[in-house]
Order: C-alpha cells, then structure tokens, then sequence
C-alpha cells in the first residue's frame, strides 16, 4: 500500500515503518508535531493490518470495583473515598455475588476487578475476591488488581511483590490489568500520584506476573501534565520491558477524564489528540499484537474512527464502568455485543469477539 506524504519530513519515519525497524522517541516527537495528521494514520493502519487484518477484536466482560476506599490521593480520580466519608464503600462476600448475579449474563467472559487501596481490610480480603469469583464463575478469567495495587498490597501486607502475585495467582488470578500505569515518570508521578507505585515498582509488577507465567495489560493514561516526550518515554519503557519478556498482549491509551461530568470541552483531550496518540501508539510499539481504543473514554463514534489509525481492539461490553465515569466520562457505561458488532462492521472492519487471551470465539 503507497502512502502518499505531505511532509516530507516523514520520509525517513516512513522507510522505517516499511523496513519493520523500530522508531526513536525523537521519530515519536516528529509524528505528534507534524500537520500531516492523515499519513500519520495511514501508517499505523498499514502497521495494524499487517499484524492483524482486518480483525477487531471485543469481549463480553463484567467490571467489578469491591471497594472505593482509598490511601491514595491522585488528582485525577474521582472515584475514590476516606473511611467513612459518604458514598464510601466495601462489598463483602454476599455483596460482591449479588452484584455479579444482578448483571450476569452467560456470554461473560471475563471479570475486570480494580478498586481503591483499602487500609482497613487485610490483604485476604482481595485474594478472597477472586477466590470467591473463581468458586462460582470458574468459566470466567479472573483480570484483577492493577500494578500500583500489587505494590499496595505487598507494603500493606508486609510481603514481597513476588509473594503477593504467588498468593494471588494460587487463589486463581489468571492476569493483571493495565492500570495504575498513568505515565511511567517520576516527575508526573510525584506531582500527580504521589502516594502509588513508582515508575519501577509498576514495571517490576508486569515483571513478576510475566516470570510467573500470566499474561498482562499495559494502559497510559495522558492528557494532563505530562509532556509529548514523557508519553513516549512511557511507551519506550513498556516496549523496553516487552523486549524482555513478551508478556503484554494489548497497549490500552486512555484519554483523561475531568472531574466532573459538566466540564467543558478545554478541560478534555481532543479528538485529534485521541486519534493521533493511537496511531503513534501503533508505531512506536512495533512488540505489542494489538492497540486498544477505549470506547468508554473517547466515545463510540471517534472509536469506530480509531480502527483506521491503527487500532485493533475495541474493548468490551463492561455491563457497568464507574471509575471514568465517576471523573466526568460523558459515554453510556455499556454497550451491547450488537452495538459493538454494529460498530466495527461501520469502519469496514471485521468484528471478531474474544477471551481474555485473544483466543477466538466467534467471527461476525
């Protein structure tokens, strides 16, 4: 496939994507600078459908938050509460199944578990969350526990990282989520998470879980104050880690969410910006299989859009999203299968629904 160029600029980065050889930050900088907006997703498509043809990948999944009580003070999260603050809570075992029967359905997949760092429960309290997960719903992947909690839970705990993923994998946790990543450097995280996992205790968590036999998630969370440069700093680190262990199946980029739902459309990325991160994502992470767009963050319209800048996966049904949406998120908090078949068949693209692994269970 030709690509025409605009900015001739590009021509070097454009050999590079040809030739498969891995581009620089300094490549990165050069493709979220230039005006030529469309050779930028002519790229990433060409790179995504050589990876994955027309595929479009969706599975149908429950997210569960057990709990909302937070040590954490991330200026960017509207989810969280102090012990005993209103709106404060803590599911137990009776709650979280009745939570799950309430909005089950037989075609669920996968359990998204992530919450708040809950001083006030002991660390059996997660492993019994998916324990209990695992007890009734055996036919389910259990995806829980982001790498800022993994980190949590071994201070909390008074163990090693390695012993808590030990602990959690034997009460039957099958990976780790993306989250808790935001952006992989020290100066974002002390002015923006100050009180969660290092840049190093984060990539040490993926690590371990990857030593251990799990696959994982790896998400960026931008938007804010981080640089054009520290996003691709944090896509070099994770690619850097891939090197080493292969154990990422998907990059997920998430849009930041303003605090309130009523925000205007300054204090919210762009839908250039959305598109232009996705593809740059596609290029830059030339060892990942697949690129996430997040219907739940940039909506539904702008991510039937992202299956041409280089995306190959459209998330899930979720059944309920609360963290974006309790920061402000303006989407629905699910959508159905059809909706979604709907939604990837409108690009030209070939919906494909999935288990956690990318295995495949169905073709549209």
């Amino acid at each position: 496939m030709s690509t025409i160029l605009l900015d001739h600029d590009l021509e070097d980065i454009k050999q590079k994507v040809l030739h498969g050889e891995r581009l620089t930050i300094e490549d990165g900088l050069k493709l979220y600078d230039t005006a030529d907006f469309l050779t930028v997703a002519q790229l990433a498509n060409q790179v995504n459908e050589k990876k994955n043809g027309k595929n479009v990948y969706f599975i149908e999944n429950m997210y569960i938050n057990p709990t909302n009580v937070c040590e954490a003070s991330c200026s960017f999260c509207g989810f969280k509460r102090k012990p005993g603050e209103d709106g404060a809570y803590t599911m137990d075992e009776e709650a979280l199944l009745k939570y799950v029967e309430d909005r089950w359905n037989d075609n669920i997949q996968e359990f998204h578990i992530v919450g708040g760092h809950n001083t006030d429960v002991p660390f059996d309290y997660y492993l019994n969350t998916v324990r209990t997960l695992k007890k009734h719903y055996p036919q389910c992947t259990v995806k829980a526990y982001t790498g800022a909690e993994i980190e949590f839970f071994a201070r909390h705990a008074g163990l090693s990282m390695r012993e808590v993923m030990q602990e959690l994998i034997k009460a039957g946790l099958d990976t780790l989520p993306g989250g808790g990543a935001e952006i992989l450097t020290e100066r974002y995280r002390e002015k923006m998470s100050p009180d969660k996992a290092s840049t190093y205790e984060w990539l040490e968590a993926h690590e371990i879980a990857h030593d251990l036999g799990l696959k994982t998630h790896a998400t960026m969370l931008y938007g804010s104050i981080e640089s054009k440069e520290e996003r691709l700093i944090h896509m070099d680190r994770l690619r850097q880690l891939q090197d080493k262990t292969n154990g990422f199946m998907v990059f997920i980029p998430l849009a930041m969410q303003p605090r309130s739902v009523n925000a205007g459309l300054k204090r919210r990325t762009s839908a250039y910006d959305d598109l232009r991160t996705i593809a740059i994502s596609r290029l830059m992470l030339d060892n990942f299989d697949h690129i996430k767009a997040y219907w739940i963050n940039i909506g539904p319209q702008l991510t039937q859009m992202a299956l041409t800048f280089g995306s190959s996966d459209i998330h899930g049904t979720l059944i309920e999203e609360r963290i974006s949406h309790s920061a402000g998120a303006l989407t629905s908090q699910s959508l159905t299968r059809q909706e979604l078949v709907h939604l990837i068949k409108g690009a030209n693209k070939k919906p494909v629904e999935r288990d956690t692994f990318y295995n495949i269970i169905k073709e549209y």
